[in-house]
């Protein structure tokens, strides 16, 4: 999930270890179209060290047919760690039923992981390695801005780092700006009626939440990035050129272009976009943890 490693087959997985299923509830209401479901894990490890912004890879049984012994995917982790009372180590993450539809038969076919996750009972264990991927850093300077964009489940590592912040680091005087982009108000995972976690930080200063959602929710169509930035464009583009600013990127990979092409509007020309952009990144100040 970091700008340097793409590939699944990119990682290692030798280190592996054991979780248990301690609880799993959908945060998406019933009459939501995507069940996307909570699930915490106990890890079988007491040096488990995981840091803000990481994964965690879970390994599900593969299809011995095609030479498969596990199938590989990857969660962020969706809180911040804590112990059992066995003392041993417990994270959240966050896993959307998913089932694919193949493009020249029509075929539907179900996701591998997150059935099989998202069907697992409390008791049950299966093998995880890592984490993996970049941590998300708090910046040195107490006065710095984030602003942090994520879709569907991407929003998960921001849960925690939002959660970190304020629990953590109470002299945080930065503004902290939240887009999260979904197909409807009712995938709006953490801020929707099921779950509202982001709501805790509404009443402070240095926290706002903007919705992106698609005009079309029944269809595939993109997320709608243009109104929630288009919106606060002028006040956005000058966060952008302060020097205390970063920007972390979590989600799948096609918001990338989306955003790119919402920024260029934004900055009045793709090519003053890319140049910002690229300040951005030299700087290490624009992260992006795709997938």
């Amino acid at each position: 999930m970091s700008e340097a490693i793409r590939h699944l087959s990119d990682y290692d997985t030798s280190n592996r270890y054991r979780a248990e299923l301690v609880s799993s509830e959908r945060i998406t209401p019933e009459s939501a179209p995507d069940e996307v479901r909570e699930l915490v894990l106990e890890i079988d490890r007491a040096d488990f060290d995981y840091e803000i912004g990481q994964a965690i890879g879970v390994l599900a049984p593969g299809d011995p047919a095609f030479g498969h012994e596990h199938h590989f995917r990857l969660y962020s982790v969706a809180d911040l760690p804590t112990r059992g009372p066995s003392g041993r180590p417990r994270i959240k993450i966050c896993v959307r039923r998913c089932n694919y539809v193949d493009e020249y038969s029509g075929e539907e076919y179900k996701g591998v992981a997150s059935n099989y996750l998202c069907d697992l009972r409390v008791g049950d264990s299966f093998p995880v390695t890592g984490p993996f991927g970049l941590a998300f850093e708090v910046p040195e300077e107490l006065d710095a801005n984030l602003i942090l964009i994520g879709s569907g489940t991407g929003i998960a590592p921001f849960r925690a780092f939002v959660k970190h912040i304020y629990e953590n680091v109470p002299e945080w005087r930065g503004r902290i700006w939240l887009f999260h982009g979904a197909r409807s108000g009712l995938e709006m995972l953490y801020q929707n009626e099921e779950v509202d976690d982001f709501a805790q930080y509404y009443d402070r200063e240095s926290f706002e939440a903007f919705r992106a959602l698609s005009p079309r929710p029944a269809w595939d169509a993109p997320i709608a990035w243009d109104a929630p930035i288009r919106e606060r464009a002028s006040e956005l583009w000058a966060l952008l050129g302060h020097p205390l600013t970063t920007v972390y990127v979590a989600g799948l990979e096609k918001m990338l272009g989306e955003l790119d092409a919402v920024f260029a509007d934004v900055a009045g020309s793709p090519q003053k976009w890319e140049r910002r952009k690229a300040e951005l990144m030299a700087g290490k100040r624009w992260v992006e943890l795709v997938y």
